[in-house]
């Protein structure tokens, strides 16, 4: 008699796997990773590197203090970890201290993801939960020493401080920020390893979608973040394309909002969390000056349960029932 295997459901038979999946959104970030070395230079294969292994030590560590069987933990790794260290990484600027992709990547994996159960039962995004909890812990290292890119940009202005260009952006200060050619592109513009190219986030963007890995749908988080703004600033739309070329909503629509298991189930319910995304995000960033992508998300993420909640799929192959004549008004 075979053994008997129970998993979480949905119960689809099909030839994607955690596995397979996790190795295309490895590869959709190589573009981001690449670029973000070309830009900042060597620091960030040290960064990045840092943040991934230690990831993945942490999880083999987690299980072996549990007594699984190191068989076991070979046989089950399935490279979330990996792409959970790679997203931290990526979310970091180039000059953060060695240790904090060290701590950043044994906090996701240990406490947001093994404590909760593992793979497919964290209850937010382990890599945002990572990044948030570097920036509430260290906030002055955080928050200082952002590198600008060593290319220089293409429209004659650049920006050589603050985190990214946002925050002239949502000051009205059009003049003094790099052309929406350089922000797209990420040259002359200082911000985190990953963030700051566009192009190459929407190249790996694309991939995805080729490998159907996601959907159109981040595009819905991308736009309705830009016409909100457009809306809070009185309809004014210069502040369209900057507003969603600034900071980290690329990385974050892309990578981080769509992960399978902090999203809602349904489809309108998914309409709904990147519609409020999009909302939140705006409205945050007028009212902060500064990028809110990563609280957004995690503070969404935590809503899923209550949009799944109230927002429930009609069972395959329901009919709605027909009224009966006395119901209708008949005699």
């Amino acid at each position: 008699m075979e053994k008997l295997l129970i998993s979480n459901s949905p119960h689809i038979r099909s030839n994607s796997t955690t596995k397979r999946i996790m190795i295309d959104v490895c590869i959709a970030l190589l573009p981001a990773f690449l670029m973000g070395i070309v830009y900042f230079g060597p620091m960030c294969i040290l960064i990045v590197g840092l943040a991934v292994l230690s990831a993945v030590l942490a999880e083999f560590c987690y299980k072996l203090i549990m007594k699984k069987p190191m068989r076991v933990i070979l046989k089950e790794f399935d490279y979330t970890s990996v792409v959970t260290g790679l997203l931290l990484g990526l979310n970091l600027h180039s000059t953060v201290a060695w240790y904090l992709p060290i701590l950043g990547s044994a906090f996701a994996i240990i406490v947001v993801k093994m404590i909760f159960g593992g793979t497919g039962k964290n209850f937010v995004n382990p890599a945002l939960a990572g990044r948030i909890f570097l920036f509430i812990s260290f906030s002055a290292i955080m928050a200082n020493g952002w590198a600008t890119t060593s290319i220089r940009n293409i429209g004659g202005v650049s920006l050589t401080t603050g985190a990214t260009a946002l925050g002239s952006v949502l000051k009205g200060n059009f003049d003094k920020i790099p052309s929406n050619l350089d922000l797209f592109l990420g040259t002359g513009i200082a911000g985190c390893i990953g963030e700051t190219c566009k192009a190459a986030l929407l190249l790996g963007g694309i991939y995805l979608l080729v490998r159907r890995v996601i959907d159109w749908k981040p595009v819905i988080y991308i736009l309705v973040t830009g016409l909100w703004t457009v809306v809070i600033k009185g309809f004014d739309f210069n502040y369209f394309l900057p507003s969603i070329l600034s900071g980290g909503l690329f990385l974050g629509a892309i990578f981080m909002a769509t992960d399978y298991v902090t999203c809602p189930n349904t489809k309108i319910g998914t309409y709904i969390y990147y519609v409020l995304l999009g909302v939140i995000t705006a409205w945050l960033r007028v009212r902060t000056g500064g990028e809110v992508v990563s609280f957004v998300i995690f503070v969404m993420n935590l809503c899923v349960p209550l949009i799944d909640r109230f927002v429930v799929p009609k069972p395959f192959g329901y009919q709605k029932p027909e009224k009966k004549k006395s119901e209708k008004g008949g005699n």
